[in-house]
């Protein structure tokens, strides 16, 4: 279900009964109009889903993380909000850009629609921008030929639908300043390899590398199919593993 194309038909449908009633009835009376039934419901939505519209598509939407790939930084059940102007505004359903009012920076977690079915959304963190040579060897990140310092902070322990991780090694990772944790299965065999990101796109990994369906697999995120930056956990409420952590309300997402 496109909600996105769903809410704006709604928002111009409502909108459209609404302006016809009022300029075919602009000489009436308003004692003696008799609004049908769907002009006031039109009246009455056309508002609120104006607001949401301009709110979703403009300013943030909000998203539910379905998997692990990110953990540890994003857990399954986390609900964060994205930031819709990081990256400049585009128009709803066509998602041509209007304004641009930044760009995508090294260490970005970011929502996407993936290149090979625009109709899914990923949430990978960018670690290679346009016109960098990306390497992956040994577990480690290398930019431009420089390996990305890490440093091991412990044993990962999940909870909920996590568990599956627990054992992995949890370590601090440098991309260039910025610091996250990942999560590492030492004895785990990965695609390895080096990659050139071409101009006007970006290579992602996951935060939990060795279980992520990334940039290695499927290579680079074209820049319109960035969705926004990723900035805040609002509830996390992870059903199938029966979790709810009411102490990841109001993360920020590093």
């Amino acid at each position: 279900m496109n909600l996105e194309l769903i809410l704006t038909f709604a928002t111009a449908l409502t909108g459209a009964v609404w302006l016809v009633y009022a300029l075919t009835h602009r000489g009436v009376p308003k004692d003696k109009r008799r609004e049908p039934w769907y002009v006031e419901y039109s009246k009455s939505f056309f508002p609120v889903l104006l607001i949401v519209l301009v709110l979703r598509s403009f300013v943030a939407e909000p998203f539910r993380i379905p998997s692990g790939s990110m953990m540890p930084t994003l857990l399954v059940g986390d609900f964060i909000l994205v930031n819709k102007f990081a990256y400049g505004l585009r128009l709803p359903v066509l998602h041509t850009k209007i304004a641009d009012l930044g760009e995508p920076e090294r260490g970005d977690v970011v929502v996407f629609r993936f290149p090979r079915n625009p109709k899914e959304d990923y949430i990978k963190r960018i670690v290679g921008l346009p016109g960098d040579r990306i390497g992956y060897f040994n577990k480690t990140v290398y930019i431009n030929g420089e390996p990305m310092p890490q440093w091991v902070v412990g044993v990962y322990h999940g909870v909920g639908s996590g568990e599956v991780m627990t054992g992995a090694e949890e370590r601090i990772e440098d991309l260039a300043g910025r610091r996250h944790h990942i999560l590492i299965r030492p004895d785990r065999l990965n695609v390895e390899g080096e990659y050139v990101v071409p101009e006007g796109h970006y290579f992602v990994l996951g935060d939990n590398r060795d279980n992520s369906n990334d940039s290695r697999f499927w290579g680079f995120v074209p820049e319109e199919n960035l969705v926004g930056k990723a900035f805040i956990i609002w509830l996390n409420w992870d059903i199938s593993g029966g979790v709810f952590d009411t102490s990841r309300i109001g993360m920020k997402i590093q």
